[in-house]
């Protein structure tokens, strides 16, 4: 309770559909909205962000939140690979989804 609505993965070392991530998108959304939590993965930020772009055409409320923290590698400002959002997308989870369980909208949620 108070966690996520819906998950959607791709293969083996590969992102989701652009297609399957708004399928969920549509299938979760309620009156509240919707709160996309996408780790710090290229194919994921790209994916998913289009798949809200598209959720959002179609006239939903969605918010994209980015989980970029990774105590396993250091900060270093040049390079394509950054951090990739694994240690602290559990706590992104649970508060988002104790704040749209108090009732909060996905944009309020997203904020947490």
């Amino acid at each position: 309770e108070g966690m996520l609505s819906a998950a959607v993965c791709g293969a083996v070392f590969a992102s989701p559909s652009t297609a399957a991530v708004l399928a969920a998108i549509l299938h979760v959304t309620g009156p509240a909205g919707c709160l996309v939590v996408v780790k710090n993965y290229t194919g994921d930020r790209l994916n998913f962000g289009l798949a809200c772009e598209h959720a959002k055409a179609l006239g939903l409320s969605v918010e994209l939140v980015v989980v970029g923290d990774d105590c396993a590698l250091p900060h270093r400002g040049l390079g394509i690979a950054g951090r990739r959002g694994l240690a602290g997308a559990l706590l992104v989870h649970k508060v988002a989804g104790a704040a749209a369980a108090a009732g909060g909208s996905a944009r309020r949620s997203g904020g947490c």
